[in-house]
């Protein structure tokens, strides 16, 4: 089927070349075209350009974007999505003055958040991440990583990652899985993490590799949970069973996680609520993109990734939401790009590429996704009508969306 739009007022994100990652300056620069059309054939952007060069286009449908504007849907790199139940009473529990550090060494956080997926059947688990993955394609996704990390045994781990297989067969959109083999230390190795983490390298990701169940592995570097010398095994351990590296890293403290990621040529550095100049220098000499979740900073009262030191080093960086269950219950990428241009200082255009190009850049898609590009994928979102694309982070709190369009398909 061929979909012909016409009449956008304007169309955002446009590249006459394949431009895969934009960095520092750069990021300033959103390519548009106003009173544009766009021609979609089956699952490809075929042509756009300015209406008044528009001859010839016969489509199966058309649709007339009138004051509408339409840009590639977007790409969120981070996600836990795959999860059982909800944390609502942690979130209360912080209101009530518990820290994220309290809760989880009274059981909580992804302990808790573990055993109850442990509890939970194949069959549950993907009916709750449908859900989920159905609602973010509504909001405008086009393509997704999602990581295990809630299983903490060889099994629930096995099971999260098939779940994501699911996901990724049944649904339209781009799935990237990760394993993310360390997140937390079980309970019964509370006094033992060289054990867990000799299960990990020994069994997991073993396991993970012979069944082809995740593309990228990931560890929690963060002091309480894993030290560099825990990362660099699993980082070693995965790469050799064939596994890209992204790893969290500098969210609560700063203390050579990402120097460890560059090392291992990670694909991206996430999280980098701290960071320091010398983080900021190892990343310019490197292909590792930083990824940022200001959904997290909102929901746990966080400092903010500081996005204007590393763009204005001359670096790229991403936007992702880190949807989960205990801090970011949301997988709206809207209100992402919003919260990066008021809390982060981003403009409208950094914000916008950074969740585009770049975004499908920190899940090695970005020569398929991320924008209005002849050849690439007819994934793209149609506003409702807005005075401008600079709308979509000024009225926050609205849906500006009218339609999705995943593979050439209205979704």
């Amino acid at each position: 089927m061929s979909i012909l739009i016409t009449n956008i007022k304007e169309l955002v994100q446009v590249r006459e070349t394949n431009v895969t990652i934009v960095k520092g300056e750069d990021m300033k620069h959103l390519p548009t075209i106003k009173n544009a059309y766009l021609f979609i054939d089956h699952d490809t952007i075929v042509e756009f350009g300015n209406m008044k060069d528009l001859v010839g286009i016969e489509a199966d449908e058309t649709i007339d974007a009138t004051g509408k504007t339409v840009l590639p849907t977007w790409c969120d790199s981070h996600t836990h999505i795959v999860y059982a139940g909800d944390r609502t009473q942690e979130f209360v529990d912080r209101i009530n003055g518990l820290s994220y550090e309290n809760i989880a060494n009274r059981g909580g956080g992804i302990l808790n958040s573990a055993e109850n997926l442990q509890n939970a059947s194949e069959d549950e688990l993907y009916n709750q991440a449908s859900k989920r993955l159905t609602e973010v394609i509504k909001l405008g996704t086009g393509a997704i990583e999602i990581k295990s990390g809630y299983g903490l045994t060889v099994e629930a781990e096995l099971k999260m990652l098939r779940v994501i297989k699911r996901l990724k067969k049944d649904f339209p959109i781009k799935v990237k899985p990760t394993l993310l083999a360390a997140h937390a230390i079980p309970k019964e190795f509370k006094n033992n993490k060289d054990g867990f983490i000799d299960l990990v390298v020994n069994e997991l990701i073993p396991a993970v590799a012979e069944e082809h169940l995740a593309d990228y592995i990931d560890v929690f570097c963060e002091k309480g949970y894993f030290d560099l010398e825990d990362t660099q095994r699993v980082l070693e351990t995965g790469t050799k069973h064939g596994l890209t590296p992204k790893i969290h890293v500098n969210q609560f403290n700063a203390f050579g996680g990402v120097a460890l990621g560059v090392k291992h040529n990670a694909l991206s550095v996430d999280h980098l609520e701290e960071l320091n100049p010398e983080d900021i220098d190892t990343l310019k000499q490197s292909n590792t993109i930083p990824v940022a979740l200001p959904g997290c900073s909102y929901f746990l009262s966080i400092p903010y990734t500081p996005a204007r030191q590393l763009i204005d080093a001359g670096l790229p960086l991403a936007l992702a939401t880190d949807y989960n269950p205990g801090s970011t219950p949301s997988g709206n990428m809207n209100f992402v790009v919003s919260a990066a241009c008021i809390k982060m200082k981003m403009t409208p255009e950094e914000a916008i590429n950074a969740a585009t190009i770049n975004g499908a850049y920190a899940m090695d898609v970005s020569n398929m996704y991320g924008s209005i590009c002849r050849g690439k994928k007819a994934n793209i979102i149609i506003t409702k009508a807005i005075p401008s694309y600079h709308y979509l982070v000024y009225a926050f709190g609205d849906n500006h969306i009218d339609t999705v369009i995943i593979n050439g398909q209205q979704y």
